[in-house]
């Protein structure tokens, strides 16, 4: 059954990649000590990282190492 969101809908493997690939980026940020994961900034840089991964997804993207890389580079892009 597809899973809708406001950028598409996806099957239900592809939601769990995008969910897992999410998970790797989130726990990456917080990891490294970056001021983005603070809880000021945590719901923020969450959904930054979600919305680029939803993107890149929707342009065929599916190897979830190029997904995180890609949403972790594009938060660096933000600052």
């Amino acid at each position: 059954m597809p899973i809708d969101s406001p950028f598409g809908a996806f099957d239900s493997d592809t939601a769990a990649l995008l969910a897992s690939a999410f998970d790797t980026a989130w726990r990456t940020v917080q990891k490294s000590g970056s001021p983005l994961a603070t809880d000021e900034r945590a719901a923020s840089t969450r959904e930054q990282l979600a919305r680029r991964i939803i993107e890149l997804a929707r342009k065929g993207e599916q190897d979830p190492q190029r997904l995180v890389d890609e949403a972790l580079a594009h938060l660096t892009s933000l600052k």
